[in-house]
């Protein structure tokens, strides 16, 4: 039923909230394509976190070729037979230029975005993950992913908050958004059944979805 009511869903939310886990989920339960940001193969990305001023464009504007690429793939697949989950959103790429780039890179990157024209399906449902920013810190300490670990606490909270501001504004799609803090969905089966009973049960555009423990 979820597969049939939600043909594309996109899983997003900061680094270290678990959007890649819940999206390979999702996909492996629904029976659908899995389509997700490799960013493995962005050679800027380590560079970046060493150091941010240097690298931000040329880090930026690799993941947009990508994500565009990725998308303009998908629209022309038959999206409608086999369905989609993805761990990225490309309407927030701009979230992330405004965050690195000075303002005269931001003007390049708009410039280039506004060439690129890229477009993406609309989701029929975003779950946007999010978790208190030493939440956050912790799971990337845990999962140790070796450029990861120069991340600092200053970004990253940064970064929670444009996803924040981000999505109290988003209305492009259904959306619900998840505190993750308290959830485990890879490890704890009766989460993830919790999060599926959730969504199929969802009528509203904006709904929160918690657990205090």
């Amino acid at each position: 039923m979820l597969a049939e009511k939600h043909r594309f869903i996109v899983v997003e939310g900061p680094v270290g909230a678990g959007k890649t886990t819940l999206a390979r989920l999702l996909a492996e339960r629904m029976h659908t394509r899995l389509l997700l940001e490799d960013a493995g193969a962005n050679p800027f990305l380590a560079r970046f976190y060493h150091d941010p001023e240097r690298h931000a464009l040329s880090t930026q504007l690799f993941f947009l070729f990508q994500r565009a690429e990725q998308m303009r793939e998908l629209a022309q697949n038959d999206l409608f037979q086999q369905g989609t989950v993805t761990d990225f959103l490309l309407d927030k790429d701009p979230l992330f230029a405004r965050l690195n780039l000075s303002d005269d890179e931001f003007r390049l990157y708009r410039e280039i975005y506004l060439h690129l024209q890229p477009r993406a399906l609309k989701p029929d449902l975003v779950i946007y993950l999010q978790a208190p920013v030493e939440t956050l810190m912790e799971r990337i300490v845990q999962r140790k992913i070796g450029y990861e670990q120069t991340i600092t606490l200053n970004y990253l909270t940064r970064l929670a908050e444009g996803y924040s501001q981000f999505f109290h504004h988003y209305e492009a799609a259904p959306l619900l958004i998840v505190n993750s803090e308290n959830f485990n969905f890879a490890g704890e089966p009766k989460d993830f059944e919790l999060l599926l009973e959730k969504i199929g049960a969802m009528r509203g555009g904006r709904e929160f979805f918690n657990r205090a423990d």
